[in-house]
C-alpha cells in the first residue's frame, strides 16, 4: 500500500519547525506564526488527516495521527524538528514526542493538556452535518443555517473557512465532517505512553513549553500531574487576556514566547 502523505506547505530556511493546527482548522490557521518563524527557520505547516487538503480516513487515534507526521518528516528527509501544535494539534505534537522522542528537538503545546476532555463540540458537529448544500449559493447561506446551532459569529466564520467550491462549482466542506464526527471520541482522548518493551523507558525528556490563554480553561491546575508524568521537562507561560485562540488573539506576544523558547 502506498503511504498517504499529509498536505503541507514549507517556507524559510534553517532548522526545521513543524506546525500542527487544531480541530476543524487547516495549515492556514497558523500562518501568523509560520511567516515570522520562516525568517529564521524552515517551517513546515501541515493539514491533519480529514482536514484542509489532506487525505480522509476513518481513524483519528493519536498514535496514527503522530505517525502521519513522522511519515511526512521521513518523506521530507527531516531527521529532527521543533514541533508546535495548537489544541488537537498540540495533542498530536505531544504524541509525536512520546512515541518518537528522537525526532523532536523541543516541543511547544498551545492551550491543551495531555488529558481526556468531556465532549464539547457536539452542537458544532451537528450544525456542520445539518447544512443543506443544495440551499447554499454563497457563504452567508451556510452561515445562516449554522447559526441555528452555533451562536458565536467568530466561531462560525472559523468553521466556514472549510467551505470551498468543488469541481462542480458547488459549495462543499474540504474537511471530512462525517469522519471527524465518527472519530470525535478518539479526538477527546488523553495522550498516553505507548507500551514499550523496556518498561523503564522514560517519557519525553526534551524541553517542553505549554502556552496557555489566561481566559481559557483548557489547561487547569489539576492537569499538572498528567503533564509532569508524560513531559517532566516542561514549563508554562500564560498570555493574559487571551482565550483558546491565543495565537490569533495575541499574535505578537505568542510569537515572542515561541521564538524565545526556540532560541
Amino acid at each position: 500500500m502506498t503511504e498517504q502523505l499529509l498536505n503541507y506547505q514549507q517556507q524559510g530556511q534553517g532548522e526545521h519547525v513543524v506546525l500542527i493546527h487544531g480541530l476543524f482548522g487547516s495549515l492556514e490557521n497558523l500562518n501568523m506564526v509560520a511567516k515570522p518563524l520562516a525568517q529564521e527557520y524552515c517551517v513546515t505547516s501541515v493539514d491533519v488527516a480529514n482536514h484542509g487538503n489532506s487525505f480522509h480516513r476513518a481513524d483519528m487515534n493519536y498514535s496514527r495521527l503522530a505517525l502521519d507526521i513522522i511519515e511526512l518528516l521521513d518523506h521530507l528527509k527531516i531527521d529532527v524538528a521543533y514541533v508546535l501544535g495548537h489544541s488537537m494539534g498540540g495533542k498530536i505534537a505531544m504524541q509525536v514526542a512520546l512515541e518518537h522522542p528522537q525526532r523532536v528537538k523541543k516541543l511547544i503545546v498551545a492551550d491543551i493538556a495531555p488529558v481526556a476532555y468531556p465532549p464539547h463540540h457536539n452542537e458544532i458537529i451537528k450544525g456542520l452535518q445539518s447544512i443543506d448544500f443544495s440551499r447554499v449559493e454563497k457563504r452567508s447561506d451556510a452561515d445562516q443555517q449554522l447559526s441555528a446551532y452555533v451562536d458565536d459569529k467568530g466561531v462560525r466564520q472559523f468553521l466556514l473557512r472549510n467551505l470551498a467550491l468543488n469541481e462542480n462549482k458547488q459549495w462543499a466542506f474540504k474537511c471530512q465532517v462525517d469522519f471527524i464526527a465518527q472519530c470525535y471520541p478518539q479526538i477527546m482522548q488523553a495522550n498516553y505512553l505507548p507500551s514499550k518493551e523496556n518498561i523503564n523507558e522514560p517519557p519525553f525528556l526534551g524541553e517542553t513549553l505549554f502556552i496557555k490563554g489566561g481566559n481559557s480553561n483548557y489547561i487547569l491546575a489539576e492537569h499538572k500531574a498528567a503533564i509532569a508524568t508524560l513531559l517532566p521537562n516542561s514549563k508554562a507561560k500564560i498570555i493574559q487576556g487571551a482565550g483558546h485562540w491565543l495565537h490569533a488573539e495575541k499574535t505578537i506576544a505568542f510569537n515572542k514566547i515561541v521564538t524565545d523558547f526556540l532560541a
